[in-house]
């Protein structure tokens, strides 16, 4: 691990220092007591402290201060803080140790390696001595490899050491850190055990607490035993004493069964007496019925007999008249026809008659009912004593007798009763409204309250009604609040001007107002805004004495409208009477009500003033429609007159729907009362819900016109309130009014299709106008119908009226038990049969015709045609069908010849019986065709090797489903599916393949026979040609094994070219029946493979010679289409985006709650000032989304998004199966010889078809590495170098696999470095791949990867190069020259790559190889003389004192880039004065090869001035070991004498040849180092003696001179032999030369001379 020391430690610090800071510094309020807040994590100190209660907030501490709870949490604060910071010190204190342990065991490693190394180096030499190269190759590989270890090793341990001088910084750092909160951890410890002091104690009491709390605890405990004893004692008394009354009521109940028991045994005795008289009742009642069934029939006899002789009699008679009429020349069956219907007009007559007698009753007892009801009103001063039951019996007979003298008088016409009853209710409407408008409120009331009592011929109820009473209670109190208000206003009128002398009034007391208006009220009605209306008021003096009037004002609400005329008349006396006019003025279109007043000497009166605006009165004559009993099948109509009394015109609307209104359930009127009126009397009770049912049906508009729906028909125990005052013909008005009870029935409106309104449904109604509504009753089946519907208006203010209608449908004697004979779906020319039963219920037998329409005789008969149905008995005649196909023409009005449907109305004539009895036959007729979409099939010209397949159609164009078989195909024709055998649904259509497979080259003409299971044939046509193809082929079907997505499977076959022995001049398709061969010529053949079938051919393409046979690879690898992968892309890739604006959305949603719930506070300043900055800069850079990826992307083959998309199929793939046919077209021949370029002929009959059955499953294996491809492409790798790649795969499928490879080529690049295992579902492995090419070409390889399942084909590619690298060195000696002991100089070497890689190369040297020679004697003449063969190495030299070498580069290895190039940088610095130093450079490439090698040879010295020259007189290996230290007295008298002078050996030798002498030529180097800080002053040289040296034959020049620094001068010496010289003479001279310059060097330079031959 690797920490970042400061940031962590100044962090922890900060942390620690700041909080003690914070916390001791914090200033206390002197005289607070509040205690500062308490941080989130220490918040439980609080809690502790407030359980502990108030004495244990503070305790007093060793100072003698209270401890707070700021100061508490100082020290928890504080000891977390320290806790962390020991726990870092911990930390790095593991971490060092456990680096110092990589460091132990990564040197061990390297030792283990070094010496493994040693042990190969061994063994190579061994190896090498004995010539064997195989395995010093395989040893090199392994000292190759185990040198990338080592340096991989060495490098890491670098690493290691760094690391581990890190983690020891950090330490010390942390150790630091410790030290400075030594003295705050010792008073954080006092605070601690202050702290456990004072938990001590809380804990103590709290201990106490806990005991008094559990000795509270016993006690209580104790008390609850001792009580629950206590009621367990008293429940054992109870429960004894229960028990003992248990016994006790036992024996009383025991004593009562008995009783009961016997009582029981009586009962049943005697219900058995009763059973036996009962049964003997019965015998005799069946012995009786017997005798009356005898009777009965004899009389039936005798009627039938009779009435059949009625009935010859009758119809002799019919025949004579017809007999008659026809000598007349009139149509008698007409005649006769229109006879019955005259007869059948008057029994309707005859029963609407009497229908109109029994409505007439009903009218006239309603008429009864309102008279009644008229006169209890006047009665209303003095109630009449109730009638007893036999006055009650009295006055209904009365009423009886009544209706009954009525009803002799003669009935009236229809129009003479309309207009009676129009005229009797105007008047009685007229009459009630003007004495409702002349009564005054409180009379009012009392007429309601008697309107509300029931006539004196109803029966009353047992107990009265709570809404009486309240009713009474409303009524009292309204009468006395009127009489205060007159009190109250008696004062202020007897405080004005008028003044009435007192006169004696009569003993009778007035009980009305002293002035009577007329009319009483003043009403202005039907008003329209803007125009003026007046009205003339006559008042009248009634009371008994002489009064004056005086006008006070009209009511508050009619002051801007109504003006008063009123001259004062003066006293008035008695009867006399005066004029007032009203002028009324409307301004607003509403109802206005109030009062005129008027005061007088007896008291306040006034007259009401009453203005309406324009309305809709609107009522029916009847709301009850009741048609009685008629028969099925007759049409009955009645009429309803909608009247509107109002001066508005509305619309009106007929509304059937299921749901009423609530006007319906409240408000139910008798006849002949307006509705009007019951809306106002309902409005007027205070228990009617009319204010609900008026704010419901204030928003409802007029509704549109509907059709008349069948309602459905009620539950019997539900019973409609409607129909209840409908039955009784004594209601009243109070049925107007509705209780609670009332308006909770579940009203659920009877009605049936029988009852229909008449064609006026909606339409307007005007002004005091009249519309006659039509309701037909059409009763279809016997029963009741009924159909409640409600009259609906726009006017908002009119509710709308319910109206009822009833009627009864009585079924006829004779009937059909199933009206509708349904024969189902039947098929055209086939016999269907059923039986038409006919019930009777009549007396008598009856007979009986059945009549078919003429347009279905053809195809329809019932036998017998005529029949006699016995009394309550039934007939059976058979129905036969045979549809016939001219159906469609016979009868188009019954059957439909798109849909098949046929309907027919069938009539049972019955005798006697007006109505005939209808009953339908209905059928979907069919036809039984099967149809073909072709009527022929071509095959065209097919191989006799292959089949050929066509597809045809079949229709089943039948309702029913149809068994069908293709019968007697021929044996080169198959028929599938199922062999040609099925079941066709109905209209369904079926592809049958036809497949043909011709034996032989001819033509073929045949036909299929498709027969059904009712033996009809349906044909089918087929034409094929067989020819015989030049070319064949082995298989023509091909069935690939289920092959994994990226495995491939293959399979083999052949193309044979046959020799065929024939004319080849004969045609290719031989006539009709005989046998076609192809000619024998060379063949050109092509398969033709479909588009993205994965299918592979090999050759795909080629020529085959007659005879010759040629092998043919079919290949099948599965994958997924181009178009799935990009369309799973852009799925996945809209998805990711989706989730993104998702999650961007819930972001800004959370930012804006946090904004929401965390408000500025303004108490925080500077802080709360910058933090919004903050965050609004922070804000954008959140919400900002990141940008969509381009869609273009998904286009590239190898994009990420592609090959993701292609991993998610790969893995969600189940299973796909493809079926191909490839074509192989073959041609007639060679191209012409003319023209071999030109494309030869093709004929479509020679081709041939290859069949492929290819099903793809979901591979195994999947590669999840290098972007899911299965190639691994290592590219250009340098030769002899290893590179290394891995590639992963994962187990997708439910099993285990047990994974194996095939061997790769063990002399190619590739190689396998893992081994392979058996991997579990879901699990991965990695395999290990190198390349390491040794030639410079291209490499390529297939890795099989097997599993039971498939195999993974990974192809591996690469390509070797060989490296072209130069150096500016050509390689050779490198002399760095002199220099100062101690400096250093440079030289630099280039490095250049010319080739297409990147090249690694790394740097050797001699010195610091573990490999170099030892001693290096064998390379000493390197450094003797001239450097003249380069072929020799040098030697490792003088090295440094220091152990370091004195030549070092810089870098020491690196790759370079192609094309560019590498300095690498050689530096000389040596630590003592030496001219040995010497050592090897080599550059090398990592795959070993050298690029220059390089020998590196420098000198350095003490001093500025050195000789470089002459023989070498020393070992030129030196020891590393400097010279000993001399003690003070040798180093001064060393410095007391002179320096030694240096020796220097040159040996001259001249050459003697041919008679020439040569003289010798040697030449020695001065040179002057240039020191560091430069010196002005130049170097001397001298040489002593030079005359001397002229004498024996030596030449020096120069002899003397001068150096610059940095420079070098040379001395030439020349030695030519003097005269006298003897052969083989040596010739001897020492000369002293001296050097100046920074200290004088003498060198005692000896000159040895000689003359030597060539030959020598």
């Amino acid at each position: 691990m690797i920490f970042l020391p400061e940031t962590r430690l100044m962090s922890y610090g900060l942390v620690v220092s700041t909080g003690a800071q914070a916390i001791v510094s914090r200033p206390r309020d002197e005289g607070s007591d509040q205690e500062l807040a308490l941080p989130p994590d220490l918040e439980w100190l609080e809690e502790l402290s407030v359980e502990d209660g108030d004495g244990d907030r503070v305790v007093a501490g060793d100072d003698g201060q209270k401890r707070s709870y700021a100061e508490t949490a100082r020290m928890f604060k504080l000891r977390r803080n320290l806790d962390q910071l020991d726990s870092f010190h911990r930390q790095k204190e593991h971490d060092v140790l456990q680096t110092r342990e990589e460091l132990k065991v990564c040197r061990q490693n390297i030792h283990g390696l070094v010496e493994q190394r040693d042990a190969l180096e061994k063994d190579v030499e061994q190896e090498k001595a004995a010539d064997n190269s195989v395995a010093v190759f395989r040893l090199r590989t392994q000292h190759k490899r185990l040198c990338q270890k080592l340096q991989s090793e060495e490098e890491l341990e670098g690493d290691i050491i760094t690391e581990l001088k890190h983690l020891e910084l950090e330490l010390n750092e942390v150790e630091v850190e410790l030290g400075r909160f030594s003295s705050l951890r010792q008073e954080v410890q006092e605070d601690e055990r202050g702290f456990q002091v004072l938990k001590a104690q809380k804990a103590t009491t709290r201990l106490q607490q806990e005991g008094r709390v559990n000795q509270n605890l016993q006690l209580k405990m104790q008390h609850l035993r001792d009580k629950q004893a206590a009621m367990m004692k008293k429940e054992e008394l109870e429960g004894q004493k229960k028990i003992e009354e248990r016994g006790a009521n036992r024996k009383i109940a025991a004593k009562y069964l008995k009783e009961t028991i016997k009582r029981m045994h009586q009962q049943e005795a005697e219900k058995e007496e009763q059973n036996r008289q009962l049964l003997e009742k019965r015998i005799q009642a069946v012995t009786s019925l017997k005798s009356n069934i005898a009777a009965t029939q004899e009389s039936l006899r005798v009627q039938q007999s009779r009435a059949k002789a009625n009935a010859q009699k009758k119809e002799q008679q019919q025949r004579q008249l017809r007999e008659s009429l026809q000598g007349q020349g009139i149509n008698g069956i007409k005649h006769i026809y229109q006879q019955k219907q005259l007869e059948t007009v008057k029994r309707k007559q005859e029963k609407f008659e009497e229908r109109q007698k029994s409505k007439k009753v009903a009218i006239v007892a309603k008429l009864l009912q309102e008279d009644q009801l008229v006169k209890s009103r006047k009665r209303h001063e003095a109630k009449p004593p109730k009638l007893s039951n036999t006055d009650k019996l009295q006055s209904l007979a009365r009423a009886r007798e009544h209706l009954l003298h009525y009803l002799d008088a003669g009935p009236p016409s229809a129009a003479e009763e309309r207009a009676t009853n129009l005229r009797e209710f105007s008047g009685y409407s007229s009459s009630s409204s003007s004495s409702s408008d002349g009564e005054d409120p409180e009379e009012t009331m009392h007429q309601e309250v008697d309107h509300q009592i029931p006539a004196d011929s109803l029966a009353e109820p047992e107990f009265s009604g709570l809404w009486d009473d309240n009713y009474k209670k409303l009524l009292n109190e309204k009468t006395t609040l009127m009489q205060t208000e007159v009190k109250q206003e008696e004062p202020a009128s007897a405080g004005g001007k008028l003044d009435v002398p007192a006169k004696k009034v009569q003993a009778k007391k007035l009980k009305h107002s002293p002035f009577i208006s007329k009319p009483e009220v003043i009403i202005f009605k039907d008003f329209e805004v803007g125009k003026i209306y007046k009205k003339k008021i006559v008042l009248t003096n009634i009371s008994y004495t002489t009064n004056q009037c005086k006008l006070l004002g009209v009511s508050t609400q009619l002051k801007d409208f109504i003006s008063i005329n009123f001259e004062p008349p003066g006293s008035l006396s008695a009867g006399m009477s005066c004029d007032t006019q009203a002028v009324f003025q409307p301004m607003i279109n509403e109802d206005l009500e109030g009062d005129v007043q008027f005061a007088s000497a007896l008291g306040l009166f006034s007259v009401p003033v009453r203005c309406t605006i324009k309305k809709c009165e609107l009522e029916v004559d009847s709301q009850l429609i009741d048609f009685g009993s008629h028969v099925v099948g007759q049409t009955v109509s009645r009429t309803i007159t909608l009247t509107n009394k109002g001066a508005l015109a509305t619309l009106f609307s007929l509304d059937t729907s299921t749901c009423p209104s609530p006007e319906s359930l409240h408000v139910q009127m008798p006849s002949q009362v307006s509705a009007h009126t019951c809306q106002e009397t309902s409005s007027q009770n205070t228990t009617c819900g009319s204010q609900t049912s008026s704010e419901l049906m204030g928003t409802g508009e007029i509704q549109p016109e509907q059709e008349s729906q069948e309602l459905p028909e009620a539950s019997q125990h539900e019973k409609p309130v409607s129909e209840a005052s409908a039955a009784g013909q004594e209601a009243i008005p109070q049925a107007c009014v509705s209780t609670d009870a009332e308006t909770k029935v579940d009203e659920s409106p009877q009605g049936t299709g029988d009852i229909n309104l008449g064609n006026i449904r909606e339409g307007e109604i005007g002004p005091f106008e009249s519309i006659k509504l039509e309701v037909v009753f059409t009763p279809t089946v016997p029963g009741e119908a009924n159909l409640d519907f409600h009259i609906k208006f726009s006017n908002l203010s009119s509710k709308p009226i319910p109206i009822q209608v009833r009627g009864v449908g009585v079924s006829i004697p004779v009937w059909v038990v199933q009206p509708s004979i349904d024969l189902k779906i039947c098929m055209f020319d086939r016999l269907y049969q059923d039986t038409v039963v006919v019930q009777s219920r009549a007396s008598a037998a009856l007979k009986v015709t059945f009549e078919v329409r003429p347009e279905m005789r053809k195809h329809m008969e019932i036998l017998p045609k005529t029949g006699f149905i016995q009394a309550q008995s039934s007939f059976k005649a058979q129905l036969k069908f045979l549809p016939r196909r001219s159906l469609s023409k016979d009868a188009k009005t019954f059957f439909d010849s798109y849909t098949g449907v046929l309907e027919v109305p069938m009539t049972v004539q019955v005798s006697g019986q007006v109505q005939p009895v209808h009953f339908t036959v209905q059928a979907c007729v069919t036809p039984s065709d099967l149809q073909f979409d072709r009527t022929e099939v071509d095959f065209g010209y097919c191989s006799i090797h292959t089949s050929a397949k066509s597809s045809v159609r079949l229709t089943n164009l039948s309702l029913l489903p149809q068994d069908f078989g293709f019968v007697g195909a021929p044996e080169f024709i198959e028929v599938q599916p199922n062999d040609g055998f099925g079941t066709l649904l109905p209209e369904e259509t079926l592809e049958i393949d036809l497949i043909f497979s011709p034996n032989k080259a001819k033509v073929y003409n045949f036909q299929l026979n498709c027969k059904t299971e009712i033996n009809r044939d349906f044909p089918l046509s087929c034409r094929a040609v067989g020819v015989r193809p030049p070319l064949e082929l082995s298989h023509s079907l091909v069935q690939f094994g289920a092959t994994a997505l990226g495995d491939h499977s293959t399979a083999v076959l052949y193309l044979n070219h046959p020799h065929a022995k024939r004319n080849p001049s004969k045609p290719l398709v031989a006539p009709a029946g005989e046998d076609a061969t192809a000619p024998e010529v060379p063949r050109l053949f092509s398969f033709s493979l479909p588009k993205d079938s994965h299918v592979g051919i090999t050759p795909a393409a080629g020529r085959l010679l007659p005879g010759e046979r040629c092998l043919v690879q079919v290949t099948f690898r599965p994958g997924l289409l181009e178009q799935e992968i990009k369309e799973e892309a852009e799925r996945r890739l809209h998805r990711a985006k989706l989730l993104r604006e998702k999650e961007l959305e819930l972001k800004r949603l959370a930012k804006q709650e946090t904004k929401k719930e965390a408000p500025v506070e303004p108490s925080k300043g500077k802080k709360a000032s910058v933090n919004p900055k903050t965050k609004m800069s922070e804000e954008p850079k959140q919400d900002s989304p990141t940008e969509s990826p381009d869609p273009v992307d998904i286009q590239l083959e190898y994009s990420e998004r592609y090959e993701e998309a292609r991993a998610c199929l790969l893995s969600s793939f189940t299973q796909r199966y493809s079926e191909f046919t490839v074509p192989c077209f073959i041609s007639d021949g060679d191209p012409p010889e003319e023209d071999r370029q030109a494309p030869p002929t093709w004929s479509p009959f020679n081709t041939l078809y290859l069949k492929l059955q290819c099903p793809a499953v979901q591979p195994s294996l999947l590669v999840i590495s290098n972007n899911g491809l299965n190639i691994i492409d290592f590219r250009q790798v340098v030769v002899g170098v290893e590179v290394i790649k891995r590639f992963t795969v994962q187990n997708i499928s439910r099993e285990s696999l047990d994974l194996s490879t095939l061997l790769l080529d063990i002399h190619g690049p590739f190689c396998l470095l893992n081994a392979l295992r058996c991997i579990r579902p879901g699990e991965k492995h990695t395999l290990v791949l190198a390349f390491s090419p040794t030639l410079e070409k291209k490499f390529c390889e297939t890795l099989e990867i097997r599993n039971h399942k498939m195999t993974l084909w990974v192809t591996l590619r690469g390509e070797g190069v060989v490296p072209v690298v130069t150096s500016s060195h050509p390689g050779g000696l490198l002399d760095f020259g002199y220099v100062f002991q101690k400096e250093s100089t440079s030289q630099v070497l280039k490095l250049q790559n010319s080739s297409v890689v990147a090249v690694g190369f790394r740097v050797l040297l001699a010195s610091l190889s573990s490999t170099r020679p030892r001693g290096g004697v064998d390379r000493v003449d390197v450094l003797l003389g001239n450097y003249t063969d380069p072929k020799l190495h040098p030697t490792v030299g003088t090295q440094n004192y220091s152990g370091l070498s004195v030549f070092s580069f810089v870098p020491g290895g690196g790759s370079i880039a192609p094309g560019e190039s590498q300095d690498v940088t050689v530096t000389f610095q040596p630590d003592h004065p030496s001219v040995n130093y010497s050592d090897k450079l080599t550059i090398q490439l990592m795959n070993e090869t050298e690029v220059c090698v390089v020998d590196l040879k420098g000198a350095a010295s003490s001093h500025n001035m050195y000789l470089y020259g002459g023989d070498v007189l020393t070992v030129p290996i030196e020891s590393l070991i400097p010279p000993l230290m001399t003690s003070p007295t040798q180093h001064a008298e060393a410095e007391v004498t002179e320096k030694p002078s240096i020796p220097v050996l040159v040996t001259l030798r001249a050459s003697y040849s041919g008679g020439a002498l040569t003289p010798a030529v040697r030449e020695l180097q001065v040179g002057c180092i240039r020191s560091t800080p430069p010196s002005k002053k130049s170097a001397e040289f001298s040489w002593d003696t030079v005359a001397s040296l002229q004498q024996q034959g030596f030449t020096v020049e120069p002899s003397k001179g001068t150096v610059e620094a940095g420079l070098k001068r040379t001395i030439r010496v020349t030695w030519s032999p003097q005269s006298g010289y003897k052969p083989y003479e040596v010739v001897q001279t020492c000369v002293p030369l001296t050097l100046k310059g920074d200290e004088k060097s003498v060198y005692k330079v000896t000159l040895m001379a000689l003359v030597s031959n060539t030959a020598d």
